[in-house]
């Protein structure tokens, strides 16, 4: 793995017009954003999303918070376990309720790439690092052009 994250790397691409892919890739930046070891970063998401299909935020949100802490500990994630599964669900929690449970929900209500990227910026756990994480992929499958 290297030490910039694609999705690529965890076996699948970010569209623009995918939610799916969207919310992935989400929760990989999401991930990739804390300080933590790229190696654990990627096992904990494919714990996550490959072993447990938490593939959307309806998913990961049926999740208790100690299924949550569990499956963050399988994927040697332990060091943040509490406080990231929090925030996990915090996140999906704003998704379903301000966005309809969609990253499309959020893109169709921002006036623009910049307003898009404040929204993000507003859940609780998303911080300057994982937008640039997240929008090295997505902000060209959602804008059509780089950062």
């Amino acid at each position: 793995m290297s030490a910039r994250l694609s999705a690529a790397d965890l076996g699948f691409r970010v569209r623009g017009d995918d939610e799916q892919s969207l919310f992935k890739w989400l929760l990989a930046s999401f991930l990739f954003g804390k300080r933590i070891g790229h190696q654990v970063a990627a096992a904990t998401w494919r714990v996550l999303v490959d072993t447990h299909g938490l593939d959307s935020p309806c998913k990961l949100r049926g999740c208790t918070h100690a299924q949550l802490v569990a499956m963050l500990g399988q994927g040697g994630y332990a060091r943040y376990d509490h406080s990231t599964a929090e925030r996990l669900r915090l996140l999906c929690d704003t998704l379903l309720e301000q966005y309809d449970g969609r990253v499309l929900g959020m893109l169709e209500a921002a006036d623009n790439r910049d307003d898009f990227e404040r929204r993000l910026l507003r859940f609780k756990g998303i911080g300057p690092v994982t937008l640039e994480i997240f929008m090295r992929e997505a902000g060209p499958a959602l804008f059509g052009h780089g950062p």
